[in-house]
């Protein structure tokens, strides 16, 4: 089984740049983009269509070319959920799950905090009421699979400037804590470090300056699995070769 994700910037601005001609390539059995900036009657290109998969959008309703999340299947989810209880997050179009069988594919565009002091206390809010809801995924006895952008690092190998970022959203001591303590506490398998514990490697690099050009940059895009997958990962890869967005797609290798 094979999952690409991608923080998109745009799903078609994506497109343009020739992400889908990529996607095709890749035999992938599932896709989970975050950031699509799109409405769904926005998409009726062909070109947002792939042929033999199956799509499902959540758009956001708060405003227009914001956030919205999406996946692709190869196989028809048995069903499809988008909300999660608390209108602040599900009309920001953050989430979107699809169930087969007892697996569970989430695509998930987390909160930034960047903007400002306002939108950094709502991403804590956002983290104190979501690890109840990891928690709950982790007890129901189902297989998760938690794709996307999380906005925040893990640790120094995360990000290339280490001492600069301390006191900058996506760095803070205590994004961080919340964010190793779903692996290191609650179980919660990060697949990439799973697979490659030393590698530096990123998935986003600001538009400032010669960021992506020079590798200065952040690994906040993860797919997060529960402890039952964890010996059916064989494989990950981030591709940066092309620049479809800010976001590198992250590929995830499952045995089925």
């Amino acid at each position: 089984m094979r999952i690409v994700s991608l923080n998109a910037n745009g799903i078609r601005s994506a497109a343009r740049k020739g992400f889908f001609d990529w996607f095709d390539r890749q035999d992938a059995d599932l896709l989970c983009l975050q950031e699509t900036k799109a409405r769904t009657h926005q998409l009726d290109d062909p070109v947002f269509t792939r042929e033999g998969y199956h799509d499902c959008f959540h758009d956001a309703r708060s405003k227009k070319g914001y956030s919205g999340v999406a996946i692709y299947s190869r196989r028809k989810p048995d069903a499809v959920l988008t909300e999660l209880g608390r209108e602040d997050f599900d009309c920001e179009g953050r989430y979107i799950e699809a169930r087969f069988g007892r697996l569970s594919i989430v695509s998930l565009y987390f909160p930034s905090g960047s903007s400002g002091e306002e939108r950094q206390q709502y991403k804590f809010r956002i983290m104190d009421w979501f690890a109840p809801v990891l928690a709950s995924w982790l007890a129901s006895g189902r297989d998760y699979v938690v794709c996307g952008d999380w906005n925040i690092v893990r640790g120094e190998l995360d990000i290339k400037n280490w001492k600069s970022n301390q006191k900058n959203s996506g760095c803070l001591p205590e994004e961080r804590a919340w964010m190793n303590d779903l692996v290191e506490a609650h179980g919660w398998v990060d697949t990439f470090r799973s697979l490659k514990p030393d590698a530096v490697e990123y998935t986003w690099w600001s538009n400032r300056g010669r960021a992506r050009q020079n590798n200065v940059g952040w690994r906040i895009d993860y797919q997060l699995a529960t402890p039952s997958l964890r010996d059916r990962l064989r494989g990950c890869s981030i591709y940066r070769d092309e620049p479809f967005s800010d976001h590198a797609p992250y590929t995830v290798d499952y045995d089925a």
